[in-house]
């Protein structure tokens, strides 16, 4: 079960969690992540959160932009024009925050055909989050889900 203040927790465990990243039995770690990934979203309902959509824009990669583009019935340079910008690593990102494709009840107007970075978000079932650790890290305070697995590697290190 997820603590009341995880936030809190997350902000207060970041040492701990970059130590473990960084120095982590990682093949263990990699072994677990996918039982662990389970048993967060097992606890967790993405559509009572929605903080990353909230907080976060993903990298909208060229194939995302054209299937969106041609879903949303636009030419690609519109979807730009009016979505998008340019971030300062040159990926695009929304414009806004929220997500101007979350909808109000925080589902995702586009969610069959969102950007592979939303697909894959919070990657807390993959190498993405042993190998980006500042993105793990950051992950932590706005995801609850990588929250929890963080703090269950934690437990397994122990």
């Amino acid at each position: 079960m997820l603590p009341a203040k995880w936030e809190l927790l997350a902000k207060e465990h970041q040492k701990a969690y970059k130590r473990l990243l960084e120095k982590g039995n990682r093949n263990k770690m990699l072994n677990e992540l996918p039982r662990l990934h389970d048993e967060a979203f097992a606890n967790i309902d993405c559509l009572e959160c929605a903080r990353c959509c909230k907080n976060h824009s993903p990298r909208f990669k060229q194939p995302d932009i054209k299937r969106i583009a041609k879903v949303l019935h636009m030419k690609e340079g519109d979807l730009v024009a009016n979505y998008l910008k340019l971030d300062s690593d040159g990926d695009y990102v929304t414009r806004t925050s929220p997500c101007p494709f979350l909808a109000e009840d925080n589902t995702c107007n586009i969610y069959e055909d969102r950007p592979s970075d939303c697909r894959r978000y919070p990657y807390t079932d993959e190498d993405v989050l042993l190998k980006r650790v500042q993105l793990t890290l950051k992950n932590a305070t706005v995801c609850p889900a990588t929250f929890a697995v963080l703090e269950r590697l934690l437990e397994l290190e122990k």
